[in-house]
């Protein structure tokens, strides 16, 4: 499978490689294929580790973790989920497991500068930024289990069937922790001061 692989990198086809075929070639020890699996998705993971505990140094570290964890573990996936799905699974594991060590709550928000279209006014740019300041503060208001579900559904756009088995709960659970969080996500906005009508939650 490693020859597959390296073959359809130097063809510049590595698109056509499925995620489901790279984990099967690290589970035979094909380094290259888990590069690949890393480059693909080291941003979404890293960026649902950030929205869990608020640090970008702390998603660093666990984004090295969960890898290592794949590289070690590729035998057992099983394809009932999708790769992404089994990664984001194993990144909640490792963060809460992480959290437990350090004795820290995964609630500390650290604001993220937004990203800025140049077309945007300055006036234009400090309302968006304004605004991501106020969600964000908003979600870390939310218990954890209500700010995971509002991550994996908004953020990574999970269906409600890959969030709940990413955090291993029924799809009911999801449902209902889903409602709560937006309920509370509302009266939080506005308690701010806020229109939620901006938020697409």
């Amino acid at each position: 499978m490693s020859g597959a692989i390296q073959a359809a990198l130097t063809a510049d086809k590595a698109p056509e490689i499925s995620d489901q075929v790279l984990v099967r070639s690290i589970a035979e020890g094909d380094k290259t294929a888990l590069k690949l699996l890393y480059l693909r998705h080291r941003t979404r993971v890293y960026r649902f580790i950030v929205r869990l505990t608020g640090s970008e140094s702390t998603a660093d570290e666990i984004v090295h973790e969960v890898f290592m964890a794949a590289w070690r573990d590729a035998g057992q996936f099983e394809g009932k989920a999708q790769v992404a799905t089994w990664l984001l699974a194993i990144a909640r594991f490792k963060t809460l497991s992480y959290c437990r060590r350090r004795s820290e709550a995964p609630l500390d928000q650290q604001a993220a500068a937004p990203i800025e279209d140049p077309a945007e006014s300055p006036a234009a740019l400090m309302e968006i930024s304004q605004r991501s300041d106020i969600l964000r503060k908003c979600i870390g208001m939310l218990a954890p289990i209500h700010r995971e579900v509002i991550n994996l559904v908004y953020y990574q756009e999970k269906k409600l069937e890959e969030a709940a088995s990413t955090t291993g709960v029924p799809v009911a659970t999801v449902k209902t922790r889903l409602h709560y969080a937006r309920s509370h996500m509302a009266k939080l906005l506005a308690e701010a001061g806020v229109d939620r009508s901006w938020v697409a939650l």
